[in-house]
């Protein structure tokens, strides 16, 4: 494994092992961080993907009688009853934290009256009607879903940063780090070594002499 540029003391040494530590702790705290992401992303996907597989049903069973109403009714009589919207909606988007992730969250008003009609009953059908209720009905839920949706692409993006972090730490900082600090422990090992030695020599020397 390719060591870092150090220099061999003692210095060195101990700031190395600082490093060593800090190292550690973040990968430990950006591993169990990581971990938390994943659980709630699971958790949000399983919820958006019944909520999903709901509207799915829903917009087939619209989609149906939609297909009935424009059978029975002239295209012209039909956007002429549709052109005026009979409820308002509007929608405010604010941020949300999940585990330090800014994710998206819709406050969203759709009058709750008891549905009208702006068009006459002279030239629709019943199934019009349930059309349109249907339409009002979903629309709650319609926001939900895109609310869990974005938070959950969200997460992904976030999920895949830090587990990039965590495989930098885990496989590259700690493992240079380590072998840096057995590189300097070596030379400062032989360096005592060397001085023993020297230390032996001299003092033969002195006794002989």
């Amino acid at each position: 494994m390719e060591k870092l540029n150090v220099n061999p003391n003692r210095m060195e040494l101990a700031e190395l092992k600082s490093k060593l530590t800090v190292a550690k702790q973040g990968h430990e705290l950006l591993k169990g961080k990581q971990d938390e992401l994943v659980h709630r992303f699971i958790e949000l996907t399983n919820r958006s993907r019944k909520l999903r597989s709901k509207m799915t049903r829903e917009f087939a069973e619209l989609y149906e009688k939609f297909s009935l109403v424009s059978a029975e009714i002239s295209p012209d009589f039909l956007e002429e009853a549709l052109m005026i919207p009979n409820h308002s909606a509007g929608i405010s988007v604010s941020k949300k934290s999940i585990m330090g992730v800014g994710v998206p969250e819709f406050d969203h008003s759709i009058s709750k009256e008891e549905l009208s009609y702006t068009y006459g009953f002279s030239y629709t059908n019943s199934e019009l009607d349930e059309s349109l209720r249907k339409c009002h009905s979903m629309m709650d839920e319609i926001i939900q879903l895109a609310e869990l949706e974005k938070t959950c692409e969200l997460l992904t993006i976030e999920i895949e940063k830090i587990r990039r972090r965590v495989n930098a730490l885990e496989f590259m900082t700690i493992p240079q780090l380590k072998e840096s600090i057995r590189y300097i422990q070596m030379k400062l090992d032989e360096n005592e070594r060397g001085n023993l030695v020297r230390l032996i020599k001299v003092k033969n020397k002195s006794k002989r002499k």
